[in-house]
């Protein structure tokens, strides 16, 4: 199996968007185009259904997404064990706050080789099998053999569309959600930001709505663009794109402010030159006074 076919794939699924994959990746739209359709040729099954908004994973295609996934650690692992050099940092999605970071770090040191990664639910894995070095994440419970250092308070916006009845206020409380509907259907049970916002849900009486399939980050957009009812929540630090006739509104969170607690996670006796060097760049950050943040993160 084609292995850069199967990373355009999982850059299709994490973008929306073939175009914003192109991006993503270095290439052009027509190349992330011609992967798929080998891809989706040598697995004789349609991955996606193209559609002007985006494109939308088809039963296959989800099916298919762990697996995937998988392909792409087993290939870290594989060349982790015949080579050591750049610093390998998983970073869960390449739109998100922890790559932003991530690329301070090598703006702020160019002399480190870097490797960045996107192992989403399998990162622990890696860090500790060494196919990676280090990755960010909001640590809940961590194995005896690694470490983690916080790095970041990133403040939770609502984003809403423009018939919302808080689109156009400068900030809302917690409390001014509570019996709205916020769509986060990407908050699995089981995982990190599933346990965050559980937490965040229950502290302030809120409606989450992760049911049903996860069809990406664009058609989350369609439905609050749409909608007067439905909202969404996302850290201040990522970058979420939208059409601009969307219109999409983010608003402050306030009263206390919930914040997400990003911490780099490695593995103990890990003696990587870059890794230290890491760890001393993302030291400068401080706490947010008065944010609200999980039991768990205190």
């Amino acid at each position: 199996m084609d292995l850069d076919a199967v990373r355009t794939f999982v850059a299709a699924v994490e973008a929306g968007r073939f175009q914003d994959a192109a991006t993503d990746l270095s290439i052009t739209q027509q190349a992330v185009s011609k992967r798929i359709a080998a891809l989706e040729r040598s697995l004789g099954a349609r991955l996606f259904t193209r559609t002007a908004r985006g494109a939308v994973l088809t039963g296959d295609g989800t099916a298919f997404l762990p697996h995937a996934r998988e392909l792409l650690a087993a290939e870290q692992r594989a060349l982790a064990s015949v080579r050591t050099g750049p610093l390998r940092v998983d970073v869960i999605g390449r739109r998100l706050c922890p790559a932003t970071l991530l690329r301070g770090f090598h703006e702020a040191h160019p002399e480190v080789a870097l490797e960045v990664a996107t192992l989403f639910d399998t990162a622990i894995t890696a860090i500790r099998d060494g196919s990676i070095d280090a990755s960010f994440r909001a640590v809940v419970t961590l194995p005896e053999d690694l470490d983690a250092q916080w790095v970041l308070d990133e403040p939770i916006q609502l984003l809403c569309g423009p018939a919302h009845p808080l689109a156009d206020v400068a900030s809302v409380t917690p409390a001014d959600l509570a019996g709205r509907r916020i769509r986060l259907p990407g908050v699995v049970p089981g995982t990190e930001w599933g346990a965050y916002y559980a937490e965040f849900a229950a502290a302030f009486g809120l409606w989450i709505d992760a049911a049903g399939p996860n069809f990406g980050i664009e058609v989350v957009l369609d439905t609050i663009a749409e909608s007067a009812e439905v909202a969404t929540l996302v850290g201040a630090g990522s970058r979420v794109l939208w059409p601009p006739g969307y219109d999409l509104r983010r608003v402050p969170i306030e009263a206390p402010v919930p914040v997400y607690p990003h911490s780099l996670v490695w593995r103990r006796g890990n003696a990587h030159p870059g890794l230290t060097a890491l760890r001393r760049h993302l030291a400068e950050s401080e706490r947010a006074a008065g944010a609200w943040r999980p039991s768990w993160a205190a």
